[in-house]
């Protein structure tokens, strides 16, 4: 037996002609990273002057644009002022998304935003409602300028008692840029990313706070700013701001409590760089993947705890990666209603649409199949490599974090081509990419008969 069922109001549909948002963000993400990587196989992009093999070069775009971190090849040491410029370029379009780019330049020369644009605006920016995008967009460029520049300059200047000033001036700005954009590329040399200032309370601090506020989304900082006005913070700020405090605070209780005497991490530092770098290791493994102590030598429990930290990722319409803190909220949200034997998710005396936790549940189950067929291919691929590493690679590049074990500079060509699929798919999310590769998305105008089947 069929049920009629009355089609949804306020669904935007798409003609079959008409390419669809979510195809144009793939189509646009994918332009910007093949256009990165020809500039990196330039000889003008390389110090040798031989410029990047094409693999390569399109594993370096894809996880600058993704605003990933994973590196075959050190940043520091490779690319010249050429190359690295490049790669700070898409890592600014990258994490920002190439829609807010594009409604910027319209807006500079004076043309109106079309409502197909301000659909692209809320698709790339994962917003719920299709009002005020345009003030949206103005706002993210002004927030993004605001916290860059004021990272830039108190990184500069910590950076000045150890370089000259035109280059610790250079540093200041990439990594405020990449931090901000949560992509933890840096540009220090060796592969040593932070490790040498674990107990640098400045580097540490500005860092942190620059992840931080990247990674909880604009929509957030925008109600923060506007809260003598508006008077309350609505419920996704709540949840966001409660889960972000909650996960930095346990992940670096956790990481502090067992690598506090490891002797190869944590054990020779001060209470201060304890402390430092435990919060620091915390922030970062949900999404920006720059390390002040050394990956590769941590407990495995310290390593299985980040990867958690790392499947979870940032907040939506952030720079971040992940399934995102408010899918994770959400998911506890029902398992506890369900506890309670209630029949609605509800956050601070408000229920949760039944279409979100869906939404939520199926990210989280196409993630989880994501993450683990990849590793799973890659355990074939990478024979010389344990199931942890590989584990780790795969949640650091689905999560768009960048933290590394030392595998991805030794991947064989298949590996870095796979890793740049995940990539790619976490940046863009995995849900957009299955709506692109989606022709049929018509919703059933009847509804089945139910069923009865046994669970748990």
């Amino acid at each position: 037996m069929q049920i009629p069922q009355q089609p949804r109001k306020g669904k935007t549909s798409f003609s079959p002609n008409i390419i669809s948002p979510a195809r144009i963000l793939v189509i646009g993400f994918a332009s910007i990273i093949f256009l990165g990587a020809f500039l990196l196989t330039l000889p003008v992009a390389t110090v040798d002057g031989q410029g990047l093999p094409f693999v390569d070069a399109l594993f370096t775009a894809t996880s600058a644009t993704c605003v990933t971190g994973l590196v075959v090849i050190d940043t520091g040491t490779t690319f010249t002022l050429f190359g690295q410029l490049t790669i700070l370029a898409m890592i600014q379009v990258g994490g920002l998304g190439f829609m807010t780019f594009a409604t910027l330049v319209t807006l500079l020369l004076g043309r109106k935003i079309s409502l197909r644009q301000r659909i692209l605006i809320q698709e790339s920016m994962n917003q719920i409602n299709l009002e005020g995008m345009v003030r949206l967009v103005k706002n993210v460029v002004l927030f993004t300028f605001i916290f860059e520049t004021a990272g830039a300059i108190l990184l500069a200047l910590r950076w000045s008692f150890d370089y000259d000033w035109s280059h610790a001036l250079y540093l200041g700005i990439f990594h405020a840029i990449s931090s901000f954009n949560n992509a933890g590329f840096d540009i220090l040399g060796g592969f040593k990313s932070m490790t040498g200032y674990v107990s640098d309370p400045v580097i540490n601090i500005v860092i942190m706070l620059l992840v931080i506020s990247g990674g909880i989304g604009f929509i957030v900082i925008a109600e923060l700013v506007e809260l003598r006005k508006r008077k309350k913070l609505s419920m996704h700020t709540k949840v966001v701001l409660t889960a972000s405090a909650f996960l930095i605070l346990i992940g670096a209780f956790v990481i502090f409590s067992i690598e506090y005497n490891n002797p190869k991490t944590m054990g020779p530092l001060s209470w201060t760089g304890k402390i430092l770098s435990a919060f620091f290791q915390s922030v970062v493994a949900r999404t920006e993947g720059m390390n002040s102590l050394p990956i590769g030598d941590l407990h495995q429990a310290s390593l299985f705890f980040i990867i958690i930290l790392m499947f979870i990722g940032a907040s939506p319409g952030s720079t971040g990666g992940g399934i995102k803190t408010t899918t994770f909220m959400t998911l506890l949200g029902a398992v506890w209603a369900m506890i309670r034997g209630e029949g609605d998710v509800v956050f601070f005396r408000q229920r949760v649409d039944e279409d979100k936790v869906y939404k939520a549940l199926t990210i989280t189950m196409a993630s989880v199949l994501l993450v683990i067929s990849v590793t799973m291919i890659l355990c074939i691929t990478e024979k010389q490599s344990e199931f942890l590493t590989i584990l780790f690679e795969t949640t650091s590049a689905f999560g768009t974090v960048g933290l590394s074990m030392g595998l991805t500079p030794h991947l064989t060509m298949f590996g870095k081509i796979l890793l740049s699929i995940v990539m790619f798919a976490g940046r863009v999310g995995p849900l957009t990419v299955a709506f692109a590769l989606s022709w049929d998305r018509k919703k059933r105008r009847f509804r089945y008969s139910e069923g009865k089947i046994m669970i748990g």
